[in-house]
């Protein structure tokens, strides 16, 4: 059985990274706006990054009703404090209120996504530990958060709001009644949180091993939407091939790199899962686990490997006599 790790549905803006040549790309590097960047003045290498040494990560998201911010690589919103200081940049929320909202602590680089590179550096606390700082607001948590999605920290006093991509303050508020926090002494945990995604891995005789849904059924690549930034498979399509849909969290095989692991918006608002750039889909010809039946369908639906590539063309699934079925409709839908 493989062990498995829950990672955060955060929105990645990732382009220009749909070729099979370059499959398995980490959705941090060569995008343009997401760049591994040093936490501090001046760019480092990831080599850089000390042994042991904690990574951050910073990623552009949105919170209903809340609109754009940023949030930590759990998905959890990330806010700035009205009583801080941006230039220079100096963290007031010390003791007690570090209790409250945690300070986002790093002492190595960080990776980035959706956000300028530039914004982002350290400011020295008063007990001596670095906080990270993005347009010189110094970073935090909350609480009370009790997950991805949620922002039951925005405008609590008055004095505390979502920092957004830029550093600058988010301005929206939640619809009454859905994003309010447990009071003091309530289970933090009570609120029914989505159903997580799974990508886990099964071994399809004939192709190897191969990624799946949270049904264990075969996950598939269309090649159609290479260099497309999102997917291109919609109605009918969209019918035979149901996209991985996320509301929430990811739950990963330990054997798959999270670091390919992303989401893209739909046409129709949901949000798609990703591995390795690709949207992914499953077959609604496949029934059971360790079926790959759509694997060759019409030349550009293929299996994936763990790795986000796609499985080589030239291998079948045991029980399809050699050859690969295609549907007759145009585009192999």
């Amino acid at each position: 059985m493989n062990r498995a790790r829950s990672v955060a549905a955060a929105t990645l803006a990732i382009a220009g990274i749909f070729l099979v040549t370059a499959c398995g790309t980490s959705p941090y590097a060569d995008t343009g706006a997401v760049q591994p960047v040093a936490v501090g003045q001046q760019q480092q290498p990831a080599s850089a990054v000390p042994a042991g040494s904690t990574q951050v990560k910073l990623i552009a998201s949105t919170v209903d009703g809340v609109g754009e911010v940023l949030t930590d690589d759990e998905g959890r919103t990330l806010y700035r404090y009205g009583k801080d200081i941006s230039q220079p940049p100096k963290a007031n929320c010390n003791d007690a209120c570090a209790e409250t909202w945690p300070p986002l602590i790093s002492d190595s680089p960080a990776l980035v996504a959706g956000l300028d590179q530039e914004l982002v550096s350290l400011v020295t606390r008063n007990d001596g530990r670095k906080q990270v700082t993005v347009g010189g607001w110094p970073v935090y948590r909350y609480a009370k958060d009790t997950g991805a999605g949620v922002a039951f920290g925005q405008n609590v006093s008055n004095d505390w709001a979502a920092i957004t991509p830029n550093g600058g303050k988010a301005t929206g508020s939640a619809p009454a009644g859905t994003n309010q926090a447990p009071a003091d002494g309530q289970d933090q945990n009570a609120a029914p949180a989505p159903k997580p995604t799974t990508v886990g891995i099964n071994q399809v005789d004939g192709l190897g091993q191969v990624l799946t849904d949270t049904n264990g059924k075969t996950l598939y690549l269309f090649e159609k939407d290479k260099g497309s930034g999102t997917s291109t498979c919609d109605g009918t399509c969209a019918a035979t091939w149901p996209p991985v849909l996320v509301d929430g969290r990811i739950t990963v095989a330990e054997e798959v790199n999270t670091a390919l692991i992303g989401q893209v918006r739909r046409s129709d608002g949901t949000m798609q899962v990703t591995i390795g750039g690709w949207p992914v889909y499953s077959y609604s010809k496949d029934t059971a686990p360790g079926q790959a039946s759509g694997h060759g369908v019409g030349g550009t639906w293929y299996a994936m490997e763990p790795n986000g590539c796609r499985v080589d063309p030239g291998l079948k699934p045991a029980g399809t006599g050699g050859t690969q079925q295609a549907v007759a409709t145009t585009g192999g839908y």
